[in-house]
């Protein structure tokens, strides 16, 4: 599956939840290296264990996965000579008894879940295992009854330090007067009395240490040498019996090596299953049926990032139609409703149930490709238009019949007429390629092209033109259009400004050009397919400016047939900048016309940044014009 595509639609935020909802090191690890699958049969495979380990979670209390606590460690180090210690063979002790648990469990609900319980059957008990470790290790130490030597010498320390502590007791008795302190103190392992260092010689034996103050002394008294000397001896007899001890488990855990594996992946597998589980909880998710028929008709659907805050989603394709034109106002939705098709099918190919309404389906593709944002323009410092040829070009490598192709605002980023021109053959080499195909425009051309042409259908985002709020809700079968009329009259435009402006897209009314345009018979409707290539007869000449253009004006820019915004003025060369459609062009001024003045568009008071500005860029001007705000930076995009 193409990288860039899951990257775009922000599946490793997907990866990330399934992630922390793992308990194990193998369960995360499984969820971070989850990738969608393009084979059916395995498909339904992972999304039935999904949905049993949901059944499983929702019918009982929570499921005792054992803990992988220490066991990677130990797994690493089997077989190369490492002696285990104490706390490792805890660790391997705890390990075995919660598999054992686990098994008993999984069998008791084969039932409600077989698939994910026949993982369970393959795990050992490893008993006999288990019993050495209980009866060598006791509470993170080799117990004395590991061995009969082991017992043997620690009998013999306990009668030793008996002795020695009665020895201690009578002499601590009779120099307590010299003492610093009543109590004994050890250094290096051995006794010693703490005598002020000016009653040194009245204690027979060697001074271990002195006090940082060099007021007391630490004296080992004579008469414990010897007994100190035997007890280092017993000692050192015990560490050696331990290390015989924990090498003769180790040797018996190394026998079990294959078993330890088996169990672990399973467990790890099973941690996975039950985090692919506990992640559609939080979604209210459920599985869905497959296709490989390109059929998507999902209902209630829910990006994944933003299940609770989403207006559902109710979406078809590939009934009747393989590519759907999805039209209709900036914020309104269109962007989400691509980004959700497109992360449900990657969720649903790595065998994860998703938020939508029971019932639904969903098809299996071999390639998913992508064209959302400009990711690659900001990487390889090109421009948006650029970006967009290069994933085209990407795209129609990899477009086939098991593809599904989401591309939003097409025709954007260069020349509308050529643009829409190239989206308009785009759209049609996918479709003889039979690829799924799903779009954003603002373009009226290409929708009139989706109308008019087998294959192809149109949605629109509904738009509440009396509050001006998007309801985000998808109409499969009408075309949208962007509400700029019914949004400017909302705010107060002028009516004969609207009008006039009505008049000029629809190419009723001739314009103050010297040559107007002529409209190709059979064009004037607007339902009828528009060709990119016949536009015009012959470019007017624009008649010279009375005045240097002002920002705020509107001008009708001639070879584009169309009217946009002064938002940079005139350079040293002559050339404009002008803003149509969201798209800032520099254009020289012996093409452009005053079609109407700022002065008379807007208010004296009015902030011209509205239009000219993003609103993100007007939010951080206006943080910036109270103080500074390092790494605050008002981007600008460029000029075609």
């Amino acid at each position: 599956m193409n990288k860039a595509t899951m990257q775009r639609l922000e599946y490793d935020r997907i990866r990330t939840s399934v992630s922390q909802c793992a308990f194990s090191y193998l369960g995360k690890r499984h969820a971070a290296s989850m990738t969608p699958m393009t084979d059916i049969r395995t498909i339904r495979i992972r999304l039935n264990e999904t949905n049993e380990a949901l059944q499983l979670i929702r019918h009982g209390a929570s499921v005792p996965i054992p803990s992988l606590e220490g066991m990677e460690h130990i797994l690493h180090l089997l077989g190369t000579g490492y002696l285990f210690s104490e706390r490792d063979f805890a660790h391997l002790a705890q390990f075995i008894r919660s598999c054992s648990q686990f098994i008993k469990y999984m069998n008791s609900k084969a039932d409600v879940a077989p698939t994910v319980s026949a993982y369970a059957s393959s795990m050992y008990v490893m008993e006999p295992l288990l019993s050495e470790i209980e009866k060598c290790i006791y509470a993170g130490r080799v117990a004395d009854n590991a061995s009969k030597e082991l017992a043997k010498i620690r009998k013999k320390i306990a009668v030793t330090e008996e002795r020695i502590k009665r020895k201690l007791d009578a002499l601590t008795s009779r120099h307590r007067s010299i003492m610093q302190e009543n109590m004994i103190s050890q250094r290096g392992g051995r006794y010693v009395l703490p005598i002020k260092k000016e009653f040194r010689k009245q204690v027979k034996g060697s001074v271990l240490d002195e006090s940082g103050s060099g007021q007391t002394v630490y004296v080992e008294p004579a008469e414990i040498v010897s007994l100190q000397f035997d007890q280092s001896a017993n000692m050192a007899e015990e560490s050696k019996e331990e290390m015989k001890v924990l090498g003769e488990l180790t040797a018996l855990a190394e026998s079990y090596n294959r078993e330890l594996n088996i169990n672990t992946e399973t467990v790890g597998v099973l941690d996975f299953l039950l985090a692919k589980a506990k992640y559609a909880m939080t979604l209210d998710a459920v599985p869905v049926e497959l296709n490989l028929d390109g059929i998507i008709e999902i209902r209630g659907a829910r990006h994944p990032l933003m299940a609770h805050t989403m207006v559902p989603l109710d979406f078809v394709i590939g009934k009747g139609y393989s590519s759907l034109i999805i039209t209709g106002p900036n914020t309104g939705g269109k962007t989400m409703a691509l980004k959700s098709v497109g992360l449900l099918t990657l969720m649903v190919q790595s065998g994860l149930l998703v938020p939508v309404l029971e019932g639904s389906r969903m098809a299996v593709f071999e390639n998913i490709e992508v064209d959302i944002g400009d990711g690659q323009s900001i990487e390889h410092a090109l421009s948006t238009f650029s970006a967009h040829v290069r994933n085209m070009i990407s795209i129609l490598e990899a477009a086939g019949s098991s593809t599904l192709i989401l591309i939003d605002e097409m025709a954007s980023g260069t020349d509308p007429g050529e643009g829409v021109g190239l989206s308009i053959a785009l759209l049609e080499e996918f479709h003889r390629r039979k690829a799924t195909v799903v779009a954003t425009t603002h373009f009226s051309e290409i929708k009139h092209f989706a109308e008019h042409t087998p294959g192809f259908q149109n949605a629109r985002m509904e738009f509440d033109t009396e509050t001006l709020q998007p309801l985000y809700r998808l109409r499969i079968g009408e075309a949208g259009e962007s509400y700029a009329y019914a949004i400017a009259l909302k705010l107060g435009m002028w009516n004969r400004i609207i009008e006039r402006s009505q008049a000029i897209s629809a190419g009723r009314t001739s314009l103050n050009t010297q040559e107007s345009f002529v409209i190709p018979p059979g064009l004037d409707d607007e339902k009828t397919v528009l060709d990119p290539s016949v536009t015009k007869q012959k470019e007017p000449k624009c008649p010279a400016l009375s005045r240097p253009l002002a920002l705020g004006d509107s001008v009708f820019v001639g070879y584009l047939n169309r009217t946009g915004i002064v938002c940079k003025t005139e350079d040293e060369r002559g050339n404009v900048g002008i803003l149509i459609k969201g798209q800032k062009l520099t254009i020289n001024k012996k093409r452009l016309v005053l079609h109407i003045a700022a002065t008379e568009l807007y208010p004296d008071d009015y902030d011209l940044d509205i239009v000219l500005e993003t609103k993100e860029n007007r939010k951080k001007r206006k943080i910036l014009g109270r103080k500074h705000v390092p790494g605050l930076i008002i981007e600008t995009p460029p000029e075609d």
